[in-house]
């Protein structure tokens, strides 16, 4: 039986692609009587994890949100880019391991003709994002109708505003990843809030922004357990998790993404997190709960696909021209 989700009545929240569906990604689709959204058209893979290629399975995976993605910018008039890492926004380049991305073609079957909302390509921003925010500007934004520098300012559609936040940390305050910008979204007395790459929220000062907004529904990446003692410090995950606390007691639906689900044991190391909830009759859940369907966590379960599921003969011949530099489209 399905859970019966506490869902906004007049703002529809769709997930498309996520990490509970099998790949890298928070994009979403959202849609009030007014406009038609698209939050963070980006979707990757991790090219190595557990010194395995990714298998097959999440190449079909990826191939069919690509579609989905794509399906859905054909509705949307806005496209929203939070941050410049690839799994939030489409690269205008080849690349059959990581974005699954055709020179050009892919990019402007979403953007074009939108109005894209973007965190600032020049300001509170690192030099990577910035690298590839100016590579944007130049391929992908070329197609949209109009291109708007987001940070900080407010949009409205009839009745419904959008409203992007000042930058905020991506993780831990001054973090070396740059700097990501929240997007919320209200019509009447509805509002749902889109936090990418908060990593918790690790930062203090972003669990006082969330707790200000007072949104009914949010979706938020969380803690990176992956990452603990290699990039990140248990402190800070705690912290992280004490932050996310606070925002289950007070968001009556917290649907919580991306980083958090990269470790096969995130549940676990969440008990408290979801305690708090249920304490409270409040939802916390993952983007495949949130629809109705089954957490599928391929990435984490890379090792496991290649031991239950073989890859064909020519799979494996593919992967070996990876150690030759040879990246062409995999047979799957």
């Amino acid at each position: 039986m399905k859970r019966q989700i506490n869902r906004l009545k007049q703002i529809n929240v769709m997930p498309l692609a996520s990490e509970s569906f099998g790949v890298r990604s928070m994009c979403t689709f959202v849609q009030t009587p007014d406009v038609a959204l698209l939050l963070d058209a980006g979707v990757s893979l991790c090219p190595w994890r557990f010194n395995l290629p990714p298998h097959p399975v999440e190449f079909q995976a990826i191939e069919s949100f690509r579609k989905k993605i794509a399906n859905a910018a054909d509705k949307a008039q806005i496209i929203t880019l939070s941050h410049y890492h690839y799994d939030h926004h489409t690269p205008s380049f080849e690349d059959w391991i990581v974005n699954w991305t055709v020179e050009k073609e892919t990019a402007r079957q979403i953007y074009q003709d939108k109005t894209l909302l973007i965190k600032s390509p020049m300001e509170n921003i690192n030099s990577s994002q910035q690298g590839r925010a100016k590579v944007f500007l130049k391929t992908g934004a070329k197609y949209a109708k109009e291109v708007h520098e987001a940070d900080g300012k407010v949009f409205r559609y009839g009745n419904t505003q959008i409203h992007c936040s000042k930058v905020v940390p991506h993780g831990e305050d001054n973090s070396a990843m740059g700097y990501v910008i929240m997007t919320t979204i209200d019509y009447g007395d509805e509002r749902f809030m889109f936090a990418p790459d908060v990593q918790g929220p690790m930062s203090n000062c972003v669990q006082q922004q969330v707790l200000e907004s007072r949104p009914l529904m949010i979706m938020l990446g969380g803690p990176p357990f992956y990452l603990a003692d290699f990039r990140v410090s248990n402190a800070s995950l705690q912290n992280a998790v004490s932050n996310l606390r606070g925002i289950v007691e007070a968001v009556p639906v917290t649907i919580v993404e991306h980083h958090a689900l990269r470790d096969e044991f995130f549940k676990q190391k969440m008990v408290s997190v979801q305690i708090c909830a249920d304490g409270v009759g409040h939802e916390f859940l993952t983007a495949a709960e949130f629809v109705g369907c089954e957490n599928r966590f391929l990435e984490v379960g890379r090792r496991s696909l290649y031991e239950l599921f073989p890859p064909s003969e020519e799979f494996r011949v593919w992967m070996k021209c990876l150690g030759d530099g040879v990246f062409c489209r995999p047979p799957i």
